[in-house]
């Protein structure tokens, strides 16, 4: 089988290393922008027009590792309307152009597989699918941001404040220079809106899932949960409401606080622990690491070993979405929330809360089962003074 590689970074570099570990893998082409150095070993292999790949015959199948929305959708969209499938690890891109994506696949009788766009190495959407066959997916959730669960775990260690942690994280490369993508839950909540879609034959996008982050966490809130036997991750959330006939769905990320003795309090470092929970089958889980060169481009490579041994990631049905399938509703998922806000913070609703401990700064709630709905618009109000933080607990 002949690919192509669009992107020659770390998921790309990463992809080329696995190739070259298969027998059936060729790689033809890759596509770099103009410009761009590249080492001797690559140059034979090297366009920067991509029209060299998309009008090639004897490519089979694109892998996009560029990143981005632009001009990765206009490059893999020509690419099926050109007969080859793609494989690619984007999330940005899968996220928000799902339905397009899919669409288009199902058009051009060629298949998208994006395995590592969630998880990364770890074979969660892969075995997320193959569960599907045969047992209904009540919920997806779990810890799928590295640099996340770096910074909580760490603070967790050494009740470091959130600053020092993140400095280190990006000393290490397990945060970017520009970190607000990861600390602010915009990467977990796009492997959100990709898992829960997979799960439940969802159409949900970005906009549908509400999201806090971490960045407001502080050394003050680690020594309370530690007190009261909890552990802080940022998790993602998917869920069947009420009975699983799949009318609506909810979809968020939070903080969220564990007991000490759970599996995702032990996850670690920069670890990714994710579950699905079956109406037969029960609870299953994945661990492992989420990102990097050498995992992220396996899974890859992997998917584009499954197109050869022609098995399709989507289920024929999920190629024809109808519009508004399974709507999101967060105002059917309940649960109490920790939250620290300030002393100098007024006109929160202190009607919703049932414990409540302070100190000279600040005040330790716990509310009443409150709905995640709810939960994020006093959120989305109070985050703003930087006095603010919360998460959900988990029961």
């Amino acid at each position: 089988m002949n690919i192509a590689i669009l992107g020659l970074g770390t998921v790309g570099t990463g992809a080329w290393e696995a190739a070259a570990r298969t027998r059936d893998i060729k790689v033809k082409w890759i596509f770099v922008r103009p410009g761009k150095e590249v080492a001797p070993e690559y140059q034979p292999f090297v366009t920067s027009d991509i029209d060299d790949i998309i009008k090639d015959p004897k490519v089979d199948v694109v892998c996009e590792c560029m990143g981005g929305l632009h001009p990765a959708y206009e490059y893999v969209t020509a690419a099926m309307n050109a007969g080859k499938s793609v494989v690619t690890p984007n999330k940005g891109l899968i996220s928000a152009f799902y339905r397009e994506l899919t669409q288009c696949a199902r058009k051009n009788c060629v298949s998208i597989r994006f395995t590592s766009s969630a998880g990364g190495g770890i074979p969660w959407l892969f075995n997320l699918l193959r569960t599907r066959r045969c047992d209904t997916i009540t919920r997806v959730s779990g810890i799928l941001n590295g640099t996340c669960n770096y910074i909580l775990d760490t603070m967790h260690r050494e009740g470091s404040d959130f600053s020092e942690i993140l400095k280190s994280a990006q000393d290490l490369g397990y945060a970017e220079k520009d970190p607000t993508d990861d600390i602010e839950g915009f990467d977990t909540m796009r492997k959100c809106v990709i898992s829960s879609n997979l799960a439940f034959d969802a159409d949900i996008s970005p906009d549908d899932v509400p999201v806090f982050g971490i960045s407001s966490i502080t050394a003050r809130d680690i020594s309370w949960f530690k007190t009261h036997g909890y552990v802080c991750r940022l998790i993602m959330n998917g869920s069947v409401n009420g009975s699983s006939d799949g009318s609506s769905v909810s979809a968020y990320v939070e903080p969220a606080l564990f007991g000490n003795s759970t599996l995702e309090a032990g996850t670690g470092a920069n670890n990714n622990l994710v579950s699905l929970e079956g109406k037969e089958l029960g609870v299953q889980s994945f661990y492992g690491q989420g990102a990097g060169k050498a995992p992220t481009g396996s899974s890859v490579i992997q998917d584009v070993l499954d197109l050869n041994g022609k098995v399709d990631m989507l289920p024929e049905r999920h190629y024809t979405l109808p519009e508004g399938t399974t709507p999101v509703d967060n105002s059917q998922a309940l649960h109490r929330y920790y939250i620290r806000i300030d002393h100098s913070v007024k006109g929160f609703p202190f009607q919703i809360v049932e414990e409540q401990d302070e100190d000279k700064y600040s005040f330790y709630l716990i509310t009443k089962p409150v709905s995640v709905s709810e939960a994020h618009s006093i959120a989305s109000e109070f985050r703003k003074t930087g006095a603010f933080f919360m998460a959900g607990i988990q029961e």
